[in-house]
């Protein structure tokens, strides 16, 4: 077994991350190795990196480093990103959030099911964006649904099919992909 850190399947959603964020404040949520947060970075943004992995946090910010990026002039936090999302009042112009299809860990209560959870999840990550803003939403769970009646005060663009590289093509519930934006 060899991690790499980087999910090979969200290339097109890193440089697409590069291409919107110059300039913004980007929340990165379950960041992993931050890689989605570096490519928010190079681009101009601020940057704020959220997971309950402290051995990953660091891993981001060798990442940056690598890259000839001050970690210090970004945030990198350690905790559970559905009680970090209860508590934050920070406002975002881009967020990423990849969540996990299930988590039990230690560190956070209750369990995390991302078909049960994701309605929830979705709303708190929206109380956090700008107006004029997005929330890109991805997930890994082959069969996810995604409840759009329960979100239907928000508008919702399916980009699926443009966030899976050709080398994924023959795979392609490899993840699903959404655009949310305030207003339908």
């Amino acid at each position: 077994y060899l991690d790499t850190g980087l999910f090979l399947d969200h290339r097109p959603t890193r440089l697409h991350i590069a291409k919107q964020a110059g300039g913004k404040r980007f929340l990165n949520l379950f960041c992993y190795t931050a890689t989605a947060s570096l490519h928010a970075a190079v681009a101009g943004a601020k940057t704020t990196s959220v997971d309950m992995s402290r051995t990953y946090l660091n891993w981001g910010r060798d990442n940056f480093r690598a890259n000839d990026l001050n970690p210090d002039g970004h945030s990198f936090i350690q905790a559970d990103c559905l009680q970090w999302l209860k508590d934050d009042t920070g406002e975002y112009d881009l967020i990423f959030m990849d969540p996990p299809t299930f988590s039990n860990s230690k560190r956070m209560e209750g369990v995390l099911d991302i078909q049960r959870d994701h309605v929830d999840l979705i709303r708190m990550a929206m109380d956090r964006l700008a107006p004029g803003g997005t929330l890109i939403f991805s997930n890994n769970l082959r069969k996810f649904s995604l409840d759009r009646e329960a979100l239907s005060e928000f508008s919702i663009r399916d980009v699926t099919g443009k966030s899976i590289p050709k080398d994924f093509e023959r795979r392609q519930n490899i993840h699903v992909c959404f655009e949310i934006s305030h207003g339908n």
